[in-house]
């Protein structure tokens, strides 16, 4: 999951796409956004989601960098939002799993 998150922090976007989507992401809504861009069925967890998000998205990039005529700016916001979106969630289960994990302290060993 660290290296999921470690990529996400790597990616370079201009920087309006990256302000659009972050204004997107504080109304991000998992159930619909997702069963949009991936598909309806079960939902992935966060994790794979976000690898799935990424994939679709560096397509999508590199239609705008190609100026290609199929390149959806409304796609590419919609692929950015959920990725915020997805990376928030899963930074935030990871800092409860922590909490969790701090919470019970280090038994200690008998010598």
């Amino acid at each position: 999951m660290q290296d999921v998150l470690g990529m996400m922090d790597r990616l370079t976007r201009p920087r309006l796409l990256i302000r659009a989507a972050r204004m997107g992401a504080e109304d991000y809504q998992r159930d619909t956004h997702l069963q949009r861009l991936l598909g309806y069925g079960a939902l992935p967890r966060s994790a794979a989601a976000l690898v799935r998000l990424m994939q679709s998205e560096a397509i999508v990039n590199d239609q705008r960098k190609a100026d290609d005529a199929a390149y959806s700016l409304t796609r590419h916001l919609d692929l950015l939002i959920a990725m915020l979106g997805e990376a928030r969630i899963l930074r935030a289960s990871q800092l409860t799993r922590a909490q969790k994990d701090e919470g019970r302290g280090a038994q200690p060993t008998l010598t």
